[in-house]
């Protein structure tokens, strides 16, 4: 199969999307003929690679079999193309806000749900990153038979390293040898719930917990989600967390290969906020890969990155009472206790989400 993989946002962005659509062209290459055209250079340069793309795809198109968009921003492209290119076939990777942009207040809001979400219609199959994207779609009139749920995948050998504390300490900047630290990590968004657990959750733990928090900030005026990154530093001060909670807004991959490998725990704390979503949860997986314990909300995309006791654990969303309990009983377990549960994680996400098997099911869709 020959394949045109055309995306709006991609590495060196850093970013959910632009991973997800790096890593899932790397492992479509090993069994596909594929050609990128990637935006490299970030949403500002989007009203000039949009135009340009569409003119060097009119012209790519009659030498590939598929072309396959790597977010539903672009849908409006793909509808354009198959107009002139009828005998191909369209397919785009939808992500959650892909859906959910369209219910969110404002003008751009609105065009984007009269031109985007039948634009997303127009395309062969759409390929949803979650069921729950699934049923917003569906919300918004396009039909369940266009939509397939493919998760995220992942690659153990890119995060699964070995490190110790004291590269730990030196992060959180000060020596946590015998902490029990916990790690939150995502964007500093209200859906993501990093300042409601820090406000209701880390306040009852026991002194020892300590907690970090990585992840990207929102620019201003930026559309979608707000930034939650203050509320954040509001909770430490407020609850006198100074030395307990560090929140680390631009954090190098090396650094979070550091955290994913040497934390004792790894949260999720989401809460339901009307006009955001969680799409599938890639950092639950990505914690699961690396053989830590992880707690998620039992909600939205989550529940299909996680299944209860095979890979983490799932609590009542904004349950502070549920989330504190459970906290209190991991970290009274034996070390060989975790090391036993992290390990049997890792293997059930190796097996269930990994980039080959993914990308498996996206050929054989396409196919």
């Amino acid at each position: 199969m020959k394949i045109l993989f055309i995306s709006h946002s991609f590495p060196p962005v850093i970013g959910g999307v632009e991973n997800q659509n790096f890593l899932l062209s790397k492992a479509l290459r090993r069994s596909a003929s594929v050609r990128i055209i990637k935006n490299t250079r970030g949403k500002i340069w989007l009203p000039i690679f949009v135009p340009l793309t569409f003119l060097k795809a009119f012209f790519l198109m009659s030498h590939y079999d598929v072309c396959l968009l790597g977010s539903g921003i672009l849908a409006p492209l793909g509808s354009a193309l198959s107009f002139f290119h009828p005998k191909k076939k369209f397919f785009c990777v939808t992500h959650a806000l892909d859906v959910i942009f369209a219910e969110k207040k404002g003008w751009l809001s609105k065009v984007y749900k009269a031109i985007n979400i039948p634009s997303l219609q127009k395309m062969d199959k759409l390929f949803m990153v979650g069921n729950a994207t699934i049923h917003e779609a569906i919300k918004l009139g396009i039909s369940k038979k266009k939509c397939k749920f493919i998760p995220n995948g992942i690659n153990k050998n890119e995060l699964k390293e070995k490190h110790v504390r004291k590269e730990l300490s030196q992060i959180f900047g000060k020596n946590i040898k015998d902490k029990k630290v916990i790690l939150r990590l995502g964007r500093f968004v209200p859906h993501k719930g990093t300042s409601w657990f820090i406000e209701n959750v880390m306040p009852k733990l026991p002194e020892k917990v300590v907690m970090i928090a990585a992840g990207g900030r929102v620019a201003k005026n930026t559309a979608g989600d707000k930034d939650d990154f203050i509320n954040s530093e509001k909770a430490i001060l407020k609850n006198k967390l100074k030395d307990r909670v560090r929140l680390c807004p631009a954090i190098p991959q090396k650094d979070l290969k550091i955290l994913l490998n040497t934390v004792d725990l790894v949260v999720s704390p989401n809460l339901k906020i009307p006009g955001s979503m969680e799409g599938f949860g890639i950092n639950a997986i990505e914690a699961g890969v690396c053989e830590r314990i992880v707690f998620v909300s039992n909600i939205e995309g989550l529940l299909d990155a996680v299944k209860d006791g095979k890979n983490g654990k799932l609590i009542k969303s904004g349950d502070a009472q549920a989330w504190i309990n459970e906290i209190k009983k991991v970290i009274k377990l034996k070390k060989s206790t975790l090391e036993k549960r992290g390990k049997e994680a890792g293997k059930y996400v190796e097996k269930n989400y990994s980039w080959k098997k993914i990308a498996k099911k996206y050929l054989k869709e396409m196919k």
